[in-house]
């Protein structure tokens, strides 16, 4: 799943990880999957992810995993902006308007919408 996300990302021209002196990050703070068909481990499967929102201060992606072109499961995962400063806690910040147009962007290219 994040191989997908840094790869949508990295289309957009960005990294999941902005530089130190950016101030921000991305944690994830929700996820939701229902399997349908078990994977076993060392199972070779893609995931394809998409932007099905992006809010003032969250992405929310929708997922699908595939093995042999079947679905073995859906959902969802959702990551918040946060504001990072040395010895704060984390606080949810808007999402920098270059990187909300340059994902949209790279969303539309990838989905062909």
């Amino acid at each position: 799943m994040e191989e997908a996300e840094h790869a949508l990302w990295r289309a957009a021209g960005l990294s999941i990880t902005p530089p130190p002196e950016a101030g921000i990050g991305f944690p994830r703070v929700a996820a939701s999957f229902d399997f349908r068909r078990p994977l076993r481990f060392e199972d070779e499967f893609e995931v394809e992810i998409a932007i099905a929102e992006i809010g003032e201060k969250s992405i929310r992606y929708r997922a699908r995993v595939e093995k042999d072109g079947t679905v073995v499961a859906t959902g969802s995962l959702t990551i918040a902006c946060v504001r990072k400063r040395a010895g704060e806690p984390l606080r949810a910040t808007v999402i920098p308007a270059e990187i909300t147009r340059r994902l949209r962007v790279a969303d539309r290219a990838e989905t062909g919408a």
